[in-house]
Order: C-alpha cells, then sequence, then structure tokens
C-alpha cells in the first residue's frame, strides 16, 4: 500500500507512472499474442517508446522527491554516517 503524498506533482507522478506501466504492458501483451500487422509495427514501437519515455521521467521525479523528502531506512551506523543531514527535512521538501 503507497501513502498519500504531500506534494500533488508527485501524486500525478504515481498515477501516470502506474498507468503508462499499465498500457505498455497491454501493448506489449496484444502485440504478442495476436502479432503485428506490417503497416502499424512503426506506430506501435513509436508508441511504446513514448510511453518507455515518459515512465522514466517520471520515476526520476519520483526518486528525486523520494532522496530528497525521506529518511534513510537503515539504521546502523555506515548508513546513517554517509546521509547529508542538512538536506533532509522531516517535513518534506519546502521546494
Amino acid at each position: 500500500m503507497m501513502s498519500a503524498d504531500s506534494d500533488s506533482r508527485i501524486a500525478w507522478h504515481r498515477v501516470q507512472l502506474r498507468k503508462n506501466r499499465e498500457a505498455l504492458k497491454a501493448l506489449e501483451t496484444a502485440r504478442f499474442t495476436s502479432g503485428e500487422i506490417a503497416g502499424r509495427r512503426r506506430q506501435t514501437s513509436q508508441t511504446v517508446t513514448e510511453l518507455k519515455e515518459k515512465i522514466a521521467e517520471s520515476e526520476r521525479c519520483i526518486a528525486q522527491h523520494d532522496r530528497q523528502s525521506r529518511r534513510p531506512m537503515a539504521t546502523d551506523f555506515r548508513s546513517l554516517a554517509g546521509v547529508n543531514w542538512s538536506t533532509w527535512n522531516a517535513r518534506g521538501s519546502d521546494r
């Protein structure tokens, strides 16, 4: 279960990520099970590329947000010593 995001931009990216992954999966499944019509191969390939780019962009935005706003999960000294605590804000990023 995913917690709610206070940042609406990140919440939007999470929804888009899920939606685009489902669309990519459906497109690839349909292409595999029913085959491709020769004339549509270029269009399908272009759609797959666009979906992968959108997925990558959403993943980058979410990862950046997580790095800035989440505290470290590990509690051993080595993991905690490598954290830049001056950039971590317990209430989330104010940016």
